[in-house]
């Protein structure tokens, strides 16, 4: 291939890369087969032989030129277009960004290892043409040489590979060995320069010959959604089932049981946000909020549980938790829910509150406690004809506020005023969650009176944000960056705006949702280094990446599973059922199934921490070794499951 250039930067001081050549390294590029449409890529076969004297350390990298109106990227779970290079980069939450002339955070170029994307491929776009490659995510031994992994290969790890992306170069790079440049994200405030090469260096023996093959696209269409397409086969081409462990009633059973026992603060009305086994005692951080963190997103996953475990005690922790929050967190101001109580008072400022760009209810957790009020109502009255009508009454209000807010184009604010109710703040993905409550409850009560204005919504928030597969500002802390949260909201309202409208374009919107937080979802299972994860088996396959701010795996996509079903009851797509069997395995893999079996805590216990790469690696055992999960039970991370699992639709 004419657009392909192969260079390596070799261990021992050099910064650059040089042509192979010079190093006495010889390369050969073969075609074999494909004409690159998206069900068969252009494969394209290296070889590359050592033929000095002495064995040969660096990195290698091979570089595939795309046109010259190339102005974003694809590197699933890392990179989306430019990771909203064009915005402003002084934030608290800084993530690789890509501006051609840009200072930290933002870079022309970057270098990432294999295990940060959640699909081995990179991809760049532009005037309507998709480019780009896929290729193994790392090496295996076997009989003394060094191959490409694939699924169903068996041999010892040996390295993992790269890729990355270059705007002035236009090309995507996939390296052999690997380098986190120009800068290394351990989180959002802990990064630093790329170090020298080391152990992230690829070894080829004097006389060894390394193939390895690319699997090459050069796809044309109209929008960013033709990533998608490549995807699907990328899927297909490197698929890993994740492990099968428990059962869906052992899941439920295990973590709700220790959820019950071990988290649940009666004074608080509430469920602790994080619980640590502290030997002969816990100890509680109690992050209190409406929804996420410790209010609805495990409040409502436990009554739903309860109704499935018949246990009595279970729903009435719930119970207590909802009917406090209905009845006590009304700002009369504004007409919204305050979204904390700290010490008996009532207020917006949680944990999240300086992160905030200004004062007020945020929408993602205003809208986030509706739905989820909304959806306990549902559960009671089906399971046992208990209608809470203060809880209908509660939304019909909330809603009635919050459907003001919205501007010209149709978009719920970000931050509503906790004075007037007013939007404030606007430009993010948050305020879904308004839109998924109210759609929701035109669904449970047929009045559709804003049928019209919702579709208006939808149609602002699928153009705006979804058909560029960028969206940016779900949860508060991360700034408004790019995320895989903010799309389960609008998956959830669109599922109920179809089921009311039947228009089948609505169908179509969910499938372009749910595909887009397909590409934050681990299609292989990864080979994980730190334990406990690399010791107890667990599988990255079916979980998704959080965001491009915060590098690791979290169960927030489990709760969708009931949008899966929902769009599979209409349509049959065999890559939303793999996806959605993908999800379900995972979700049944995560929490201790025996005492301490993730090296802390008890039965059933479960953190929302998942570090699959060297991305997040702040926890720490004892003895100062790191750890690649949180050490603490998290009823909300369990609740995202646990809505999953026990899902209207199952």
């Amino acid at each position: 291939m004419n657009n392909l250039r192969i260079t390596a930067r070799p261990y021992g001081g050099e910064k650059e890369y040089l042509p192979t050549e010079q190093q006495g390294l010889v390369c050969r590029i073969a075609n074999e087969q494909g004409n690159n449409p998206a069900d068969s890529p252009l494969t394209v076969s290296i070889r590359i032989t050592n033929f000095a004297d002495t064995m040969w350390r660096g990195v290698i990298k091979v570089a595939l030129k795309a046109d010259r109106s190339v102005s974003g990227f694809f590197l699933p779970g890392f990179m989306y277009g430019t990771n909203r290079g064009d915005a402003p980069l002084v934030v608290d939450s800084k993530c690789p960004r890509i501006r051609e002339n840009g200072d930290f955070p933002a870079s022309p170029w970057w270098l990432i290892r294999s295990d940060r994307l959640s699909h081995p491929c990179a991809f760049a776009y532009g005037n309507g043409r998709l480019t780009g490659f896929a290729a193994s995510p790392y090496f295996i031994r076997k009989d003394k040489k060094q191959l490409p992994w694939e699924p169903g290969s068996e041999g010892d790890f040996s390295q993992y590979t790269g890729f990355g992306c270059s705007l002035p170069d236009r090309e995507v790079w996939y390296t052999l060995g690997y380098e986190n440049a120009p800068w290394m994200f351990v989180d959002s405030h802990k990064y630093h320069a790329a170090e020298p090469l080391g152990d992230n260096c690829f070894c080829i023996a004097s006389g060894e010959t390394v193939c390895f093959s690319l699997s090459c696209f050069e796809l044309q269409g109209s929008d960013e959604r033709i990533l998608h397409d490549a995807l699907k086969w990328v899927y297909g081409a490197f698929h890993q089932s994740p492990r099968q462990l428990c059962t869906v009633h052992q899941t439920v059973s295990d973590i709700t049981e220790a959820i019950k026992r071990d988290a649940w603060l009666p004074d608080a009305h509430a469920y602790s946000g994080f619980v640590f086994d502290k030997d002969d005692h816990f100890e509680y951080r109690p992050l209190p909020s409406i929804s996420w963190t410790n209010g609805l997103a495990a409040a409502m996953p436990m009554l739903a549980s309860s109704h499935r475990l018949n246990n009595e005690q279970m729903r009435l922790q719930a119970l207590d938790c909802i009917e406090h929050i209905v009845e006590n967190s009304m700002n009369e101001k504004s007409g919204l829910p305050y979204t904390i109580e700290q010490d008996g008072k009532w207020s917006n400022r949680g944990w999240w509150w300086d992160k905030q760009p200004t004062p007020g209810h945020a929408s993602y957790l205003v809208g986030q406690c509706v739905y989820l009020i909304l959806k306990a109502y549902a559960c009671e009255m089906q399971a046992c004809g208990v209608d809470h009508r203060n809880w209908l009454t509660f939304a019909d209000r909330v809603i009635k506020r919050t459907e003001q807010g919205r501007n010209s184009d149709g978009e719920y604010p970000y931050i509503f005023s906790d004075k007037t109710g007013s939007g404030l703040e606007y430009d993010s993905f948050s305020g879904a969650w308004c839109m998924a409550a109210a759609a929701y409850y035109a669904y449970l009560t047929k009045d559709t009176a804003q049928i019209k204005d919702l579709l208006r919504s939808e149609k602002w928030y699928h153009e705006a944000y979804v058909t560029h597969q960028q969206c940016w500002g779900g949860p508060l802390d991360i700034d408004k960056n790019i995320d895989s949260e903010g799309i389960l909201a609008y998956i959830r309202a669109v599922r109920y705006l179809h089921e009311i409208t039947g228009e089948a374009y609505l169908l179509e919107h969910l499938k372009d949702a749910l595909y887009y937080e397909y590409s934050f979802k681990f299609c292989y299972n990864s080979p994980i280094k730190v334990p406990p994860l690399s010791k107890v088996g667990w599988s990255s396959c079916g979980g998704s990446i959080t965001s491009v701010v915060n590098p690791h795996i979290h169960p927030m996509s489990s709760s969708i599973m009931d949008e899966m079903v929902y769009y599979l009851s209409k349509r049959d797509d065999a890559y939303i059922r793999s996806r959605l069997n993908d999800t379900l395995l995972w979700s049944c893999q995560c929490h201790n199934t025996f005492d301490g079996e993730y090296g802390y805590g008890k039965k059933g216990w479960m953190s929302e921490r998942f570090c699959h790469s060297e991305g997040l690696l702040t926890e720490h055992y004892p003895n100062g070794d790191p750890a690649s999960t949180w050490f603490a039970l998290m009823p909300w991370a369990c609740g995202s499951i646990l809505e999953g699992l026990t899902g209207e639709l199952w």
